[in-house]
């Protein structure tokens, strides 16, 4: 079987469970959000932090809910890193540098999981299993409660309130995250993936050397660290490592899981707002996106132009033989068009252009399908500015789901979308000027102005992968990326509570002849090239001069 064909049949197994799980998980995480009963366990983490679970709060209250908790998060992290030397677990390892330290706190909290560091060096048992990944659990049920907030915006009316964050916190981790979490643990761990307590085992190697062979709680973190796209690994590798992706088949776990909730998302949608066929339409145009992407990185990286390629039989540099070409193009899509970052194969040795594609991807804003929670609200955000053009062209008030999209609800999507692109290029401006940060890069001309590019692109799309290359280990990057980590996280999801809170004190209006159908073929194909647009008129300049510049 030659590789194009096992690539081929890799993708169709991926849709084929994708699919089984799309009507089940789609339509029960449904049912969690809009059930009034609450389960023991709940009532009793109600009762222990003092929680109404028939609270209901206003937009601005449910920020300030989440800001709170995030922040109570990030100061935990932080402390237990530099705590670590003299807490139990900690193998040995000193605690974290303060800059680090805040890098890795912002990262984990954000559900971005940039690691500045080698895991298995640097942090003990302790910090994985009860900072890095609780947050990994916390900051996916965060992701999920605000689209969940943005989907009642649209469902409800003559009001201002969105539910209670307590409450959507609290059932996306036991009802959704824990569950599913287990039950892959399991899965990685039959599979070949590590799971112990080992501080490392001494190895006498064939040649006669000696080397410690980590260990750890490895499959339990990897689980959701798909699962919630996270993406941060154990080991420095990530999952080209091993311990962590042993084979193609665990490969392909791992790319289902972390499309899984953010692809069953869109059925939720559906359901909660009385319609299956919206959450349809927006899946059509995260799947067009998709597929487009998944099929030009394959090609390109396939099609090994140059005579070093020609020789290798293919582009193979930083890719594992036993993943290959399609299983590396595959995961490296689906990891940039959510916001997981994991990595199997390294993407700053992917081909320039199909480097400058998976930064594209991101520069899509990720929504395709996006991560747990921020892929839905960021492509609905789309949506509403979809319909706005489409209201412009034919002189319209334009309408999504019975709410008009008046002059605040466009102000808000405008800033929404400007926020990350305004981050990215502005710090990447800011590092290329100052000698101290370019001092940081390996590679000269083009593929060093990619290095920096798409480090920024990933903190501040909260993704998390590397480009590789970049010594981000300095105060400059740490403070900088982990700033752009922050505020790339948190204020479009203040912007998405606000538009939420607006559209939900509105009145619904009935449908007309002039109303544009959102669940149709012309709505999709709107929807993905306005995306494309979007980013492409933002980022291109800058991809020109990075991986453009590079490919020519």
């Amino acid at each position: 079987m030659n590789d194009t064909l096992a690539g081929l049949l890799q993708v169709g197994a991926l849709i084929a469970a994708l699919a089984l799980c799309y009507r089940p998980l789609g339509t029960y995480i449904a049912h969690v959000f809009t059930t009034d009963r609450d389960l023991r366990v709940e009532r009793g983490i109600y009762r222990l932090v003092g929680i109404d679970p028939r609270g209901d709060q206003a937009w601005r209250t449910y920020a300030v809910s989440l800001l709170a908790f995030s922040v109570a998060g990030l100061v935990l992290l932080y402390a237990l890193q530099r705590l670590q030397d003299h807490l139990p677990w900690s193998l040995g390892f000193p605690d974290v540098a303060p800059d680090l330290a805040f890098n890795t706190a912002a990262s984990f909290v954000t559900n971005t999981n940039w690691q500045a560091y080698s895991g298995e060096t640097t942090m003990g048992h302790l910090v994985q299993m009860g900072g890095l990944a609780v947050q990994n659990f916390l900051s996916a049920a965060v992701g999920l409660a605000v689209a969940v907030a943005l989907v009642r915006g649209f469902t409800r009316s003559r009001t201002g309130r969105l539910g209670s964050f307590w409450v959507d916190l609290t059932r996306a981790t036991v009802r959704v995250l824990l569950p599913l979490a287990v039950v892959a643990a399991v899965a990685l761990i039959l599979l070949g993936v590590v799971q112990n307590l080992s501080g490392g085992v001494e190895a006498t190697t064939l040649t006669g050397g000696h080397q410690t062979i980590p260990g750890g709680p490895v499959a339990s973190q990897e689980a959701i660290k798909e699962l919630g796209t996270n993406g941060g690994g154990f080991f420095n590798a990530n999952a080209a490592h091993p311990f962590e992706n042993p084979n193609p088949v665990s490969n392909l776990f791992e790319v289902f899981l972390l499309l899984l909730i953010p692809v069953c998302l869109t059925r939720t949608f559906g359901v909660m707002v009385g319609d299956v066929r919206q959450g349809y339409a927006v899946l059509a145009a995260m799947a067009v996106i998709w597929v487009v992407m998944l099929a030009a990185v394959w090609a390109i990286e396939a099609a090994h132009p140059t005579a070093a390629y020609d020789v290798a039989g293919s582009a193979m540099e930083g890719k594992e033989t036993r993943i290959g070409v399609p299983g590396s193009a595959l995961f490296a899509v689906s990891t940039t068009g959510t916001s997981t970052g994991a990595v199997n194969s390294f993407h700053s040795s992917f081909s320039p252009v199909g480097g400058g594609l998976l930064m594209l991807n991101m520069g899509l804003g990720e929504v395709a399908p996006g991560g747990v929670g921020t892929g839905l609200y960021g492509m609905l955000v789309l949506a509403i500015l979809t319909v706005f053009i489409a209201g412009l062209m034919v002189g319209r008030t334009p309408e999504l789901l019975g709410k008009k999209l008046t002059a605040r609800e466009i102000k808000l999507v405008a800033l929404n979308i400007l926020t990350m692109p305004l981050l990215v290029l502005g710090l990447t401006a800011l590092a290329l000027s100052l000698p101290g940060p370019r001092e940081s890069i390996l590679n000269t001309g083009p593929h060093g102005l990619s290095e920096v590019l798409y480090a920024y692109l990933s903190g501040a799309n909260n993704n998390g992968s590397a480009f590789a290359g970049l010594s981000a280990n300095t105060p400059f990057y740490n403070i900088t990326i982990g700033l752009a980590m922050l505020l790339g996280r948190f204020v479009p999801i203040v912007l998405v509570l606000a538009l939420a809170g607006s559209l939900a004190r509105q009145v619904p209006v009935p449908r007309t002849a002039g109303t544009l159908l959102t669940r149709g073929p012309l709505f999709v194909a709107m929807l993905a090239v306005v995306t494309v647009i979007v980013a492409g008129l933002t980022f291109f300049p800058a991809l020109a001069l990075g991986p453009l510049a590079e490919g020519l």
